[in-house]
């Protein structure tokens, strides 16, 4: 496996490249006018102050290859990818409500049936939402609220230099028939070890043990930790090497797959140990893969060999600018 193989499957995977028109959408509804909005733009929810706590707002939309692909993990994983943005922060979800439209009865009920696995799988129950009885296509979209307390709070916009750059990922998983880059670690487990793991992040952040967080979504691993260091506004050098991989992986698909439990932490050297032991202990495996730098690249190793993957003064991935 060459450098310039794996930044160029990176830089062209479509979970990096379906990032960018996020900048001119967000650009229409500014949120520096209100004032409580503390985190917005560039983060995986909002938090909206309330009280002591922070509630968390979000919402995903599944892709339509995916609704075409599979309609009931098109269900599990709109809950799935939900329940993880939630996580990321620090959080505890609450709650959640859909939007379903269909063209045909036969997709839209497997499509709830993994909205129904998703709910019991994660103990996040659906509240409401609203139902297209006749539209000309098959969709799913969900949002969710959760709460943080305001001192706990992960966000993405604030590594620091010289964090080492943490990688935890549960490697017992395996990647469903037709779906090339979804790594599933959540369906064949039990619901308490699932939830565990997604308590895990709540008691890290109780624990301040992290600067930054994001969990591992559509541009896979490394290009996650592009998007935390894009609204960071730092630069950082990996190496590939040392990101956990299971036996016998293909790495390129490896690095590209969205992980059903995998984040990326920036944290204090010091802490390091202590964060991958808090996950061993949930079911994840971890690594130090590199450290974060005041500059504007991101760097990565493979096999010796080192190149420039991203560099935010000209490269863009999202091109957002959270809210401060």
């Amino acid at each position: 496996m060459s450098l310039d193989s794996v930044m160029d499957a990176i830089r062209s995977f479509p979970g990096v490249t379906r990032k960018r028109p996020i900048r001119e959408v967000v650009g229409f509804f500014p949120t520096s006018s209100f004032p409580r909005v503390a985190a917005a733009e560039g983060e995986d929810a909002a938090a909206i102050s309330y009280g002591d706590d922070y509630i968390l707002f979000a919402t995903d939309g599944i892709m339509e290859s995916l609704v075409s692909a599979d309609p009931f993990y098109a269900g599990y994983f709109a809950v799935l990818v939900n329940v993880n943005d939630i996580a990321a922060m620090g959080g505890r979800p609450l709650a959640m409500v859909d939007v379903v439209s269909m063209s045909k009865s036969k997709v839209c009920n497997q499509i709830l049936r993994g909205i129904g696995a998703g709910v019991e799988k994660f103990n996040v129950p659906i509240v409401g939402g609203h139902t297209h009885p006749d539209c000309k296509y098959n969709a799913i979209d969900i949002s969710i609220i959760g709460t943080v307390p305001k001192d706990d709070i992960i966000l993405s916009s604030t590594v620091e230099d010289g964090d080492d750059i943490v990688f935890v990922m549960d490697l017992d998983g395996f990647y469903p028939e037709g779906l090339m880059y979804a790594w599933d670690t959540t369906s064949r487990k039990d619901a308490c070890t699932v939830q565990n793991q997604m308590e895990a992040v709540a008691v890290l952040a109780s624990r301040r043990l992290v600067h930054a967080g994001k969990d591992m979504s559509n541009p896979g691993s490394v290009g996650t930790l592009g998007m935390m260091l894009e609204t960071s506004r730092k630069g950082a050098s990996i190496d590939v090497g040392k990101i956990p991989v299971p036996e016998g992986a293909d790495l390129t698909r490896w690095l590209l797959a969205y992980q059903g439990c995998g984040f990326v932490f920036a944290c204090p050297p010091e802490n390091s140990a202590e964060v991958i032991e808090h996950f061993r202990k949930a079911g994840c495996d971890g690594a130090v893969v590199g450290k974060a730098d005041g500059g504007s690249e991101l760097k990565i190793t493979v096999d010796g060999e080192t190149g420039v993957l991203f560099d935010f003064k000209k490269d863009m991935i999202t091109g957002c600018s959270p809210k401060k």
